[in-house]
């Protein structure tokens, strides 16, 4: 029961939620990048280099001659796919982007809150605190 009771405490600690939380969100966040990598910003860049799919950019490493990088693949044919390297290549660099710009935004509100000046405590805790303090001698 005991080792019950602590993985309860583990689970129930603020940073675990909060670490799975970040994870579920970031797992969407990789789908939504892939999906604005590949939908959105792959195919102009095909269209202005002459309809070149950059998924289908492979070399076949045994000289043998294939259409797709799926037919080499389906052939077991050995490939450098270096245009996935390229689409991956594009989609870490969004998401360094948005998570450099998360964290500038988060570095900003953290400045705004620690330049903003402490409330001065009401006059009847200050007149209560010199009582206190009287009171103390």
């Amino acid at each position: 029961m005991k080792i019950a009771q602590e993985f309860r405490e583990f689970i129930s600690r603020g940073n675990v939620v909060d670490l799975a939380v970040g994870v579920i969100i970031g797992a969407a966040f990789g789908k939504i990048v892939n999906s604005l990598v590949n939908d959105i910003v792959m195919p102009p860049i095909g269209l202005l280099m002459k309809g070149i799919n950059f998924s289908d950019l492979f070399i076949c490493l045994n000289g043998e001659r294939c259409a797709t990088l799926a037919e080499a693949k389906a052939k077991s044919v050995p490939v450098i796919a270096y245009g996935n390297f390229l689409n991956t290549t594009i989609e870490f660099l969004i998401i360094a982007a948005c998570v450099f710009a998360i964290v500038k935004v988060v570095n900003k509100l953290k400045r705004a809150e620690a330049a903003a000046p402490a409330a001065e405590p009401p006059r009847s805790e200050v007149l209560l605190t010199e009582i206190r303090d009287l009171l103390k001698k």
